[in-house]
């Protein structure tokens, strides 16, 4: 089992993840924490000396580790779906859940919130519209099960994942 959570930033796919994780007895991952990890240094600072590509870059390195791992739920960043590889390797070697989140709901959960560099010093709601025009179709594309993660408790809606993912996993060849 491996399990690999998309979406926009402020949708809910680490705190959502820790819980499907457990309820999953599976091992969870933050992919921005493992970047964090590896780099030594937080996103924001990866941002400012290596900018957005040098992030991209490391954070396709770590979905390709992930991506053979065993037993796992993976919480990505919110871009992960901009490579081509990232989804085509995420798609082949996964199930893909989106969780989706209206755009009111992802501007007060991410509102002033100084990790997220995209966002910082800006019009969240104006970036994060943006965001959405552009990643929307490709998070649809990669998704293997769509839920919307507005409203409810993060163990309510890992609850829903989990038998989302039994259904899926019954009909799958």
């Amino acid at each position: 089992m491996r399990i690999f959570l998309v979406g926009p930033p402020g949708a809910g796919k680490s705190t959502v993840g820790k819980h499907l994780a457990a309820q999953l007895q599976a091992t969870f991952f933050d992919l921005d924490e493992v970047i964090q990890e590896r780099a030594g240094a937080d996103i924001p600072w990866i941002f400012d000396v290596e900018g957005e590509a040098g992030f991209r870059d490391r954070e396709s390195a770590v979905v390709n580790d992930f991506a053979s791992r065993d037993n796992v739920v993976i919480a990505t960043g919110g871009g992960v779906v901009l490579s081509p590889e990232n989804r085509a390797l995420m798609s082949s070697a996964s199930t893909v859940v989106y969780l989706s989140a209206s755009l009111s709901t992802l501007v007060s959960r991410t509102a002033g919130k100084t990790k997220r560099p995209l966002l910082v010093g800006k019009d969240v709601r104006q970036v994060l519209q943006e965001i959405m025009t552009v990643r929307e179709p490709l998070y649809r594309e990669v998704a293997d099960i769509t839920v919307a993660s507005t409203g409810g408790s993060a163990k309510k809606l890992a609850e829903l994942i989990a038998e989302k993912l039994e259904s899926f996993n019954k009909v799958e060849p």
